[in-house]
C-alpha cells in the first residue's frame, strides 16, 4: 500500500495553468490558491486522524467501563475499535508526514519497515474484524434458537484471534520470506512489497476474500429478511373440513381421541414482534457498514492489485485519495455501529454527564 498524498503534484497542476495562462500573474495566483488548498488539505488529513482516534478511544472507554458490554458482541467491537486506533494512531500520523515530505522517506529503514507492517497489519485487522461482526450478526439473526450465548462468546473469541493471526502473518511475510523490499535508499521510496506473488496474496488475503465473505453474508441476510416477511404475509387460519376431524371412543376404557389432518394454525400479529424489530435493525446496520466499507476500500485495492501486475501508470494524487478514503473507513466503522444501538448513545450521555 504506496503512502502518499503528493502534494506537490496540485503544484505541478496549478503551476502549469498558471504558465498556460500566459501571464505571470496567473502563475502568482496559482500559487496563491496552491497554498491554501493545500493547507486546507492537510488540515483535514489532520482532523480526520484525530477524529478517527478519539472515537475509537471513545468506544473503547466505554466497553470497559460498562459491565454490561463485557460480553459478546461488545467484544467483536473493541476488536474493531482497538484496530482502527492503531491506523489512527501508528499508520496514518506517518502517512500525513510522508505527504509533508514530498513522498519521500527520510526516517530510515527500520522505521519504514515498522510502519509498513503497521499499516498492514492494522487496515487487515480493522477490515476482518468487519467481517467478524457481519458473520455475528448472520448467525444471531438466521440461527437464533442454536447459536446461544456460550456457543457465540466461543465462535466470536476464535474469529478475533484468526483476524489478527492472519492480518500479522500477512503483514510479516516479507520481512519473514524476504517477500520483496518495501525501502529504497537511493530513491527515498518506502511502499508495500511490489512483488506481483505478493501482491495477489496480501489483496486477496487483505481485501477481496472478506469482501466475497460480507456480500454473501448480506446476500443470506436479506433472503431470510424477505422469507419472514413473506411468512408473516402468509399468517392464516384454515379452516378444518368435516372429514379431517375424527372422534373415536375407546372399548377398553374412556377416553376421547383427536385426529386432525391437513390443519395449519398460524397467527396474525399486529405489527412486528419486538424479536423482529431487533433482527431488521441489526440488517440495515450491516448493510450500511459493509455498504461504506467496500466503497471505502474497493478504489484502493483494486489499483493495488492491477498495478503491480500491468506496470500501469497510475497518478500518485489517484492512489493517494484512493488510500485516505480506506483510512477514512476506520472513522466511520465505529460511528456506524453506535448509531444504531442505543446502548452505546445511553452509555456515552452516563459518561459524559455522570458527574451532573
Amino acid at each position: 500500500m504506496e503512502r502518499m498524498l503528493n502534494v506537490s503534484c496540485f503544484a505541478a497542476a496549478m503551476h502549469d495553468a498558471g504558465n498556460r495562462s500566459g501571464s505571470p500573474a496567473g502563475a502568482d495566483g496559482g500559487r496563491t490558491q496552491l497554498s491554501v488548498f493545500s493547507v486546507l488539505v492537510l488540515t483535514l488529513l489532520a482532523m480526520l486522524v484525530v477524529a478517527t482516534f478519539l472515537w475509537n478511544g471513545l468506544v473503547l472507554a466505554t466497553i470497559l467501563r460498562v459491565r454490561t458490554f463485557h460480553r459478546v458482541p461488545h467484544n467483536l467491537v473493541a476488536s474493531m475499535a482497538i484496530s482502527d486506533v492503531m491506523v489512527a494512531a501508528l499508520v496514518m500520523p506517518l502517512s500525513l508526514v510522508h505527504e509533508l515530505s514530498g513522498r519521500r522517506w527520510r526516517l530510515g529503514r527500520s522505521l519504514c519497515q515498522v510502519w509498513i507492517s503497521f499499516d498492514v497489519l492494522c487496515c487487515t485487522a480493522s477490515i476482518w474484524n468487519v467481517t467478524a461482526i457481519a458473520l455475528d450478526r448472520y448467525w444471531s439473526i438466521t440461527r437464533h434458537l442454536e447459536y446461544t450465548l456460550r456457543t457465540r462468546r466461543r465462535i466470536s473469541n476464535i474469529m478475533i484471534a484468526l483476524t489478527w493471526v492472519l492480518s500479522a502473518f500477512i503483514s510479516l511475510a516479507p520481512l519473514l520470506f524476504g517477500w520483496g523490499e518495501t525501502y529504497s535508499e537511493d530513491s527515498e521510496e518506502c511502499q508495500v512489497s511490489q512483488e506481483p506473488s505478493y501482491t495477489i496474496f496480501s489483496t486477496f488475503g487483505a481485501f477481496y476474500l472478506p469482501l466475497c465473505v460480507v456480500l454473501f453474508v448480506y446476500w443470506k441476510i436479506y433472503k431470510a429478511a424477505k422469507f419472514r416477511i413473506g411468512s408473516r404475509k402468509n399468517n392464516s387460519i384454515t379452516p378444518v373440513t368435516p372429514g379431517a376431524l375424527e372422534v373415536k371412543e375407546a372399548t377398553q376404557q374412556p377416553q376421547m381421541v383427536f385426529t386432525v389432518r391437513h390443519a395449519t394454525v398460524t397467527f396474525q400479529t399486529d405489527g412486528d414482534t419486538w424479536r423482529e424489530q431487533k433482527e431488521r435493525k441489526a440488517a440495515l446496520m450491516v448493510g450500511i457498514l459493509i455498504g461504506v466499507f467496500v466503497l471505502c476500500w474497493i478504489p484502493f485495492f483494486i489499483t493495488e492489485l492491477i498495478n503491480p501486475l500491468c506496470s500501469c501508470d497510475i497518478p500518485p494524487i489517484w492512489k493517494s485519495i484512493f488510500l485516505w478514503l480506506g483510512y477514512s473507513n476506520s472513522f466511520f466503522n465505529p460511528l456506524i455501529y453506535t448509531a444504531f444501538n442505543k446502548n452505546y448513545n445511553n452509555a456515552f450521555r452516563n459518561l459524559f454527564f455522570r458527574q451532573h
